[in-house]
């Protein structure tokens, strides 16, 4: 496959890199968003740039000899792609559902330089399925109670992810120094997490490695 330009959310620079390699950047976050219990920041640009691949992809398959054994392994081949897009935004959506009181929450309060865990669409559809939440609760439930018990307050029906949860991580970087909590009243513990090794541990303890890419969740 062809060279592709992805320009990162964070990063004013675009950093060049292969087709292969944003494939397997793309399989990262599907893996670290549908095992973690939170939603992660959004990945849209490199959405965005497989979605152009898959196009152009589609474009040379059209223009191909009929009958081309390479034809059929490229379509098994963006079949695979578009499961994976449509796994990792599927599961994206339902976490953006399940905790939509909590997510807006969260990004009314957030500042002007913080980068918001949704993308403009995520947050549309957050902000739609809240309001239509609501709407449907007043007509079915709210309507039949007493008046003082009419309002829906979000931040009372908010519905946050277990941090604690455990997950089971693969180390991409080496890590020195994390504090993890040991059993009985040992209190908390601090240990290297090693290039290669894998690990269960508390969801808490691993999510800022795992937006810095220290750690994958498998």
């Amino acid at each position: 496959m062809d060279d592709l330009d992805i320009e990162e959310a964070s990063d004013e620079e675009v950093e060049q890199m292969t087709a292969a390699e944003a494939l397997a950047m793309v399989e990262k976050a599907w893996l670290n968003e549908k095992f973690s219990p939170e939603l992660l920041p959004h990945k849209q640009d490199l959405v965005d740039v497989m979605l152009d691949q898959l196009n152009d992809m589609e474009k040379n398959i059209s223009r191909a000899k009929k009958g081309d054994l390479k034809v059929s392994i490229h379509k098994m081949e963006i079949d695979r792609i578009r499961y994976v897009l449509a796994s990792f935004l599927r599961i994206r959506l339902e976490k953006i559902e399940k905790f939509v009181h909590h997510l807006l929450e969260e990004e009314a309060q957030l500042g002007e330089d913080v980068p918001s865990r949704m993308s403009p669409e995520e947050l549309q559809h957050a902000k739609n399925f809240a309001a239509n939440m609501e709407t449907l609760f007043n007509d079915v439930v709210l309507r039949h109670m007493p008046r003082n018990l009419k309002k829906l307050e979000g931040s009372k029906v908010a519905v946050g992810p277990y941090q604690d949860s455990y997950v089971f991580l693969q180390v991409q970087e080496q890590v020195d120094q994390v504090m993890v909590d040991t059993a009985g009243d040992q209190g908390d513990e601090a240990i290297d997490l090693e290039k290669g090794s894998q690990h269960i541990m508390r969801y808490r303890v691993v999510a800022p490695l795992i937006t810095n890419d220290a750690v994958t969740l498998i």
